[in-house]
């Protein structure tokens, strides 16, 4: 099982002295507002090559780069300095940007950010109650028509907002991000949790994306992980859900190797291509990479 290829799809790096990317969640003031104090990871870089040094011994194959420069003027300049980040060390291969999906000139932005061949797709927190917004589901609409995806960060008291989302973009790939960012561990959340998604696993243009369980559970256990991680793929099958690292966010809770192995012992009762698919033949395909 060791053997099978893993596409990381939720990576991040950042350069704190680059003179046009802003990383507002690292500002050394400023506590992260789930996890609390993160400053063991406040380092002025993490390039594609400290990652590579990280994960060398985890048969990593591809890596997928979401949106970390938060406050920045341009955001197509991160774009630019992932690609030249690939060109250098051959990661990231694909890039979930940045753009506001509100604005007027988004599809100029967008035509900005495809000039980079790893570009493929949009996060946006966006503002307000985005998610029922006309103008950010024609911005997820406009992503679709281009073949890229939509990255959605959202919490179980909004899922039914992100399945209507769905439904209203069908032409769209929308990722669910960090299996919806749970923020309890009992179990009356968790049915609260698996009955929600439910509604979103629903909506055929949809796929779960397991990554970032360490930030609610930071003295996670195979026992503590297993319950979302079956669930997801129940509720959206061996074929649309992919895997990621959350790193070196994560870090603060385990090493690349203890989570990377947790993972593949998680999925190692399914069939040898159900296996191949969920670590890195779904994220293949899904991201073009």
């Amino acid at each position: 099982m060791n053997d099978i290829p893993f596409v990381d799809t939720h990576v991040h790096f950042y350069d704190l002295g680059h003179p046009e990317l802003r990383y507002s969640w690292l500002d050394p003031q400023l506590d992260h507002p789930v996890i609390g104090n993160i400053d063991a990871v406040k380092s002025r870089q993490y390039r594609p090559e400290d990652f590579l040094a990280e994960s060398r011994f985890n048969h990593v194959s591809k890596a997928i780069h979401v949106q970390a420069a938060l406050g920045s003027p341009d955001p197509v300049v991160e774009t630019q300095w992932l690609s030249e980040g690939f060109e250098r060390t051959g990661i990231p291969h694909g890039i979930i940007a940045h753009s506001n999906l509100m604005a007027d000139d988004l599809e100029a932005e967008l035509d900005r950010h495809a000039e980079f061949a790893g570009f493929r797709g949009i996060r946006d927190f966006s503002e307000g109650d985005y998610l029922v917004d006309e103008r950010y589901r024609r911005g997820v609409r406009t992503l679709g028509a281009r073949g890229l995806v939509a990255s959605i960060d959202c919490l179980p008291e909004t899922f039914s907002k992100v399945a209507d989302l769905a439904a209203s973009a069908p032409e769209t790939s929308i990722c669910v991000d960090h299996c919806g960012f749970p923020r309890q561990r009992d179990d009356e959340y968790f049915a609260f949790w698996k009955r929600e998604m439910t509604e979103i696993a629903a909506r055929p243009n949809t796929f779960i994306k397991v990554s970032g369980l360490g930030m609610v559970d930071q003295r996670w256990t195979l026992d503590s992980l297993r319950p979302w991680v079956d669930a997801s793929i129940d509720l959206f099958g061996t074929d649309r859900t992919v895997f990621g690292s959350n790193w070196p966010l994560d870090r603060l809770f385990s090493s690349y190797s203890d989570l990377i192995q947790a993972y593949r012992t998680l999925i190692s009762g399914y069939a040898p291509h159900e296996q191949l698919a969920l670590f890195s033949g779904n994220a293949e395909r899904i991201y073009d990479v």
